[in-house]
């Protein structure tokens, strides 16, 4: 992996009310959006707490709050549970198959149903196909739809960011009717089952926050590491 140039602009954006948390206010650092990026570059912010967002890598910068904490998995060292277990077997009827990303209009239509069950009026209702793209995809980013199907139907796609001797899980959405067969949780089972047949090291699965009850999943995938004060740090699920 190369080295970044010495230093890489960060942009900041103005306060606005936190998503996670009430009565918190959040701030966002962002990457130079001129900067030239490609798999290097992201891998190596990647390191540093960063994710990506559409063309856009950021990391929370919150002055009154530090409870957004990147956490990655160690790919290895993974042993299932006996609830996954029940999840893993539950969904071995499921056909996967991997693709680069690009607009599907199947894709999309699942979208637009997952969205508007699991996020009503939640700024991320009524998405167009463009907006869709901009959220999941960027022309620099090597990025893969994981598309899981039942008896032919598509019931899940879960976005993934290759990167140097990691993956990034970048998002997931799936059949709302579905609920029992828990396919989000799924689906970050068969991301790690994938990184481990390609000897990838790390899983990332971006931001979790302790109080956030629906981020509390995150720590079901163990051993874990942290972000935390600049370093990553072995976290022990509690």
């Amino acid at each position: 992996m190369n080295n970044l140039p010495l230093s890489i602009d960060l942009f900041a954006t103005p306060e606005t009310t936190c998503n996670y948390l009430p009565d918190q206010q959040s701030t966002t650092v962002f990457a130079d959006p001129n900067l030239t990026k490609d798999k290097n570059v992201h891998s190596i912010l990647a390191l540093q707490g960063f994710r990506r967002s559409g063309e856009y890598i950021y990391r929370p910068n919150c002055q009154a709050c530090q409870a957004c904490i990147s956490t990655r998995l160690r790919v290895a060292d993974f042993q299932l549970n006996r609830n996954q277990r029940r999840t893993w077997k539950r969904n071995q009827d499921l056909d996967i198959q991997i693709h680069p990303a690009k607009f599907e209009q199947e894709h999309f239509d699942l979208y637009q149903r997952y969205i508007a069950t699991r996020h009503e009026d939640g700024g991320m209702d009524n998405p167009t196909p463009e907006s869709y793209m901009q959220f999941l995809t960027c022309e620099w980013s090597d990025t893969y739809f994981i598309e899981f199907r039942l008896d032919q139907n598509l019931v899940a796609v879960a976005v993934l960011d290759a990167l140097e001797n990691a993956f990034s899980a970048v998002y997931t959405f799936f059949a709302p009717h579905l609920s029992q067969r828990s396919l989000g949780r799924f689906a970050v089972l068969y991301e790690i089952d994938f990184a481990k047949q390609k000897g990838i090291e790390y899983l990332y699965l971006g931001y979790w926050i302790k109080e956030c009850q629906k981020m509390s999943y995150k720590l079901d995938y163990q051993p874990q590491e942290h972000f935390i004060r600049g370093r990553w740090q072995n976290a022990i699920k509690k």
